[in-house]
């Protein structure tokens, strides 16, 4: 059961001291370049959107593309750069329709030297034609971005993949609207952020538009292509759809068919889904994990297997679309409040649907972290650890230490709270700190520096009994 959502306190500032609307979208964040990821995100400029023509050869994993790249300067420019990777060759680049001065490739950057420098608040148009063979990304992490399958494409860019198949501004708090166009072979079906607004046919090719008008992170971007069925899961709450192999369909119901139901209690405690659809890719090939995108979600053949051994990654990747997609970190140090979100959703789901309360799973993975190393800092646990299961589900143990610290009323009205009051912004965990202050009948200096800043795990808190 979820309370009613009670009173909301005023809105908060920003890390600059400046409010942000619920429509804010990345507007007035002050980012810089990474710290955990310094060699990506680029100075000088602010991108609002990318218009994205690509053309894509399955067989021979060719990828050729023009993108338009439409920004505003931040300072008088004459020279600036955008992240591609190296293995993506650019042909041609012009600023605002005319030739630039040069343009050169090196080290995941392409860096261009204009003709005349633009004053700053100048409105810059930049078009870039490239072609190549696209490949993952490799980093600590492992490797990611474009990905060949057996018999398709699979791109998942967290956290840096995004160059591996279009000229961007890779930084997560970088968000803009998409127009993404793709030509390939017409046996394949391709899936992509935002509606489908048009599908074309011509000599054995289709060519899908998609419009993603929501601001967008680069990481979040997405191209699948595969010899999938389209399934038509749901229409209410929310437009649901399910891109999979033929010989997965008979599987779906029972891994998958829970989504409208997950779909409806996460809307009753977060407040409205974000965006105007949400998709399922399920790969023919295996995955180790599924992965998040801007509206969809893609998972391994291992995930639809016919049993709901995987229904918690289902509710954890839906429960991305609010937090981590609309609410997307301002900097990689804040990745908790993308996956402590995700993972606290799973326990929610757990209670909801009668497998274990919410309580049982904060004690079953405390008792997991209790025996690991006490040696991370969950509010900036580095780069070499952002992704460590230890993120994951100390993150949601301090969802749940704050629900139990401010009561059930106020926690979930703060959820509801913090997902309008941020909705499609960047976000970062003062962000949070100073919302939550609104609900809390007292102060909570002390328990955020336990939770956040400090390696030994505190004492595990304990929801009430009724």
């Amino acid at each position: 059961m979820v309370p009613e959502v009670g009173r909301k306190p005023a809105k908060a500032p920003d890390r600059a001291g400046r409010p942000i609307t619920a429509t804010g979208g990345a507007t007035g964040v002050i980012r810089g370049i990474d710290p955990y990821l310094p060699l990506n995100g680029n100075a000088g400029y602010r991108v609002s959107r990318y218009d994205l023509d690509l053309e894509y050869r399955v067989p021979s994993n060719r990828l050729s593309g023009r993108a338009e790249i439409t920004a505003a300067t931040l300072e008088p420019l004459k020279r600036f750069t955008l992240d591609l990777a190296n293995n993506l060759t650019a042909a041609k680049v012009s600023v605002n329709g005319s030739r630039v001065a040069r343009f050169t490739q090196r080290a995941g950057k392409l860096e261009v030297t204009l003709a005349a420098e633009l004053p700053a608040g100048a409105a810059m148009t930049v078009t870039v034609r490239y072609s190549g063979n696209p490949a993952p990304i490799r980093g600590p992490w492992g490797e990611v971005g474009w990905e060949e399958l057996t018999d398709g494409v699979l791109v998942a860019s967290q956290p840096n993949g995004a160059a591996s198949w279009f000229p961007c501004d890779d930084h997560p708090a970088s968000k803009a609207s998409y127009r993404i166009a793709i030509t390939t072979d017409s046996p394949y079906r391709v899936v992509s952020n935002g509606i489908l607004v048009s599908r074309r046919v011509a000599a054995g090719h289709t060519t899908w538009v998609f419009e993603q008008a929501a601001p967008m992170a680069t990481y979040l971007a997405t191209i699948q292509i595969g010899q999938y069925e389209y399934l038509k899961v749901a229409e209410k709450p929310v437009p649901i759809r399910a891109a999979l192999p033929a010989r997965l369909t008979q599987d779906f119901d029972r891994s998958f068919g829970r989504q409208e139901r997950i779909m409806r209690a996460f809307i009753r405690w977060f407040g409205p889904y974000p965006f105007p659809e949400y998709t399922v890719v399920i790969t023919d090939d295996t995955l180790e994990i599924p992965i998040e995108a801007q509206g969809v979600s893609i998972f391994g053949a291992n995930h639809c297997d016919g049993t709901r051994d995987s229904e918690r990654l289902v509710a954890h990747e839906l429960a991305h679309q609010w937090f981590g997609n609309s609410l997307t970190l301002t900097r990689w140090t804040d990745i908790w409040l993308h996956e402590g979100f995700a993972c606290y959703s799973e326990w929610l789901w757990a209670q909801e649907c009668g497998e274990a309360t919410t309580q049982q799973m904060a004690a079953r993975y405390y008792r997991k972290l209790a025996s690991s190393p006490q040696s991370i800092v969950l509010g900036d646990p580095g780069a070499p650890l952002m992704f460590d299961d230890r993120v994951y589900k100390r993150g949601a143990l301090t969802l749940h230490a704050l629900r139990v610290e401010i009561g059930d009323a106020n926690f979930f009205a703060l959820l509801h709270d913090w997902t309008a009051h941020y909705w499609h912004a960047s976000v970062s965990t003062e962000n949070l700190i100073s919302l939550a202050a609104g609900y809390s009948p007292h102060p909570l200096r002390d328990f955020w520096r336990a939770w956040l800043y400090e390696k030994p795990l505190p004492p595990l808190p304990v929801l009430p009994t009724r």
